[in-house]
């Protein structure tokens, strides 16, 4: 059993949540909650595919050990370890800055849920059912704990996904594992404290971003692993004196963290990103693409004015004006952002190209970001932001989004359909298209990952690992 410090008749919250999820029936979730689990984990995978090819992609690939009986490697024929193929596959995920979204705990779940549950599938068979719901479970319990524990003064020094996805995906992989209480406890207790993740690549331009969720992930899987080899973990370990709270958050943990407890689970809140770039850039890049098309030309602006949640303002990285030394910095600019969208005309990836491009750096020195008392009083539940331009003529465009406009069902498809035919060919990609769609039928889900891996032709054809 955990160790802990819980008095006679007390449950500890990690045992509370941990209990609350092995109950879950897979069947208990409505179609609207399945379909949305299969339309996130076709965008992780068409993330994986697009990014297989970036540096930091090909890094954690080349670290991935290869077994004879692993696990796959997303795009490669690299079968390896469960938890070095988790690290390698979410760092794919996570590549592009594409990842899917869960505003309120400032955190991106999928991308470290989904590797987890593929390696673990192909470790031990799980029903598609089994899946899903434990990929809902872990949204819910990642969502749940980083809505309690983060504002935006903690989210300026640590990643919330590298915090409290460690936690969701170890207690999402125990459900799918079918431990019991007492192991399941003790994954998630270890996973937190493997929480890591500093904010400082944002100012210094380093790339360990990328890998954060990998760190989540292979940790998740060890938790698990360790739990399930008898290891005995802390049961206080989110509201102890020297818990995930009190270290963290320097105040005690909430007595009201309740999985499903919301009208919707957490996954329901989860938006799927329209654009390669931070979050908190999104809603401003939206607004602003709305201004570009009433501009006579862009020369005709001279002051930019950028109004978005204090969250947004905040967040490290997203106020900067340069100097830009590589994309992702450009990426997590919301003055680089709109600078682009004003400059070019479009939202996309190539906004990000060339962080030099005088055109766009002459509008991001135009910019003036400030945080906004009445956006910021809708966030987290809206995403708002609202755009100023003042033109040389005197006259003002103005534009304002009360959210975040998600990418449709639509547009998740097709990227993925792109994405995967380039790398596993039309006929292949539209199998796991099935796969996926098909999920909760399937008495084994390890058929998804492995429709994700070349074979010895394809990978001669396709130099990718």
């Amino acid at each position: 059993m955990t160790i802990g410090s819980t008095g006679p008749g007390e449950v500890s919250l990690a045992r509370a949540l941990t209990r609350t999820a092995l109950a879950v029936d897979p069947g208990r979730f409505d179609a609207d909650v399945i379909a949305k689990a299969k339309i996130c984990l076709l965008d992780f995978l068409s993330c994986a595919f697009e990014a297989r090819n970036h540096p930091w992609s090909r890094q954690a690939i080349g670290i991935a050990r290869e077994v004879g009986n692993g696990a796959t490697v997303i795009g490669t024929r690299t079968l390896a370890s469960p938890g070095g193929a988790a690290f390698a596959n979410a760092t794919m995920g996570h590549g592009l800055v594409r990842e899917d979204m869960h505003a309120a705990s400032i955190c991106h779940h999928g991308v470290v849920i989904w590797p987890t549950l593929l390696a673990l599938s192909e470790r031990t068979p799980l029903s598609g059912a089994t899946f899903l719901a434990a990929a809902i479970i872990g949204y819910e319990t990642g969502a749940q704990i980083g809505r309690a524990l983060f504002t935006a003064d903690l989210a300026r020094l640590y990643r919330p996904t590298g915090l409290v996805a460690p936690l969701g995906a170890a207690l999402a992989g125990s459900y799918a594992l079918g431990l019991t209480e007492d192991a399941a406890t003790s994954a998630m207790a270890i996973a937190a404290n493997t929480s890591s993740g500093l904010n400082e690549w944002p100012r210094a331009g380093g790339s360990e971003m990328y890998f954060h969720p990998g760190f989540a992930a292979r940790n998740a899987i060890a938790a698990i692993e360790l739990a399930e080899a008898g290891a005995l973990a802390s049961e206080t370990i989110l509201e102890g004196e020297a818990g995930l709270f009190a270290a963290f958050g320097r105040r005690p943990a909430p007595s009201d963290i309740r999985l499903f407890d919301r009208p919707q689970p957490e996954i329901m809140a989860v938006y799927n990103k329209p654009a390669p770039a931070c979050n908190f850039a999104q809603t401003a890049a939206q607004a602003a693409l709305r201004a570009a098309r009433e501009l006579g030309t862009p020369e005709d602006i001279a002051t930019i004015a950028i109004r978005v949640p204090e969250a947004a303002a905040r967040y490290p990285g997203c106020d900067s004006k340069g100097p830009f030394r590589n994309a992702l910095q450009a990426k997590m600019s919301i003055p680089f952002s709109v600078a682009a969208v004003l400059a070019r005309g479009a939202l996309e990836e190539d906004n990000y190209t060339d962080v030099d491009d005088p055109g766009i750096l002459q509008f991001v020195a135009r910019t003036d970001l400030q945080g906004a008392p009445d956006l910021t009083a809708a966030f987290p539940a809206k995403q708002g932001a609202e755009i100023f331009l003042g033109l040389r003529n005197g006259k003002t465009i103005h534009h304002r989004l009360d959210n975040v406009i998600a990418a449709t069902t639509e547009e998740i498809r097709l990227r993925f359909r792109q994405a995967a035919s380039d790398v596993i060919g039309d006929t292949r990609a539209r199998h796991l298209e099935e796969l996926v769609d098909n999920c909760t039928s399937l008495s084994d889900s390890r058929v998804i990952a492995a429709q994700c891996r070349l074979g010895p032709a394809e990978q001669r054809l396709r130099p990718a690992s």
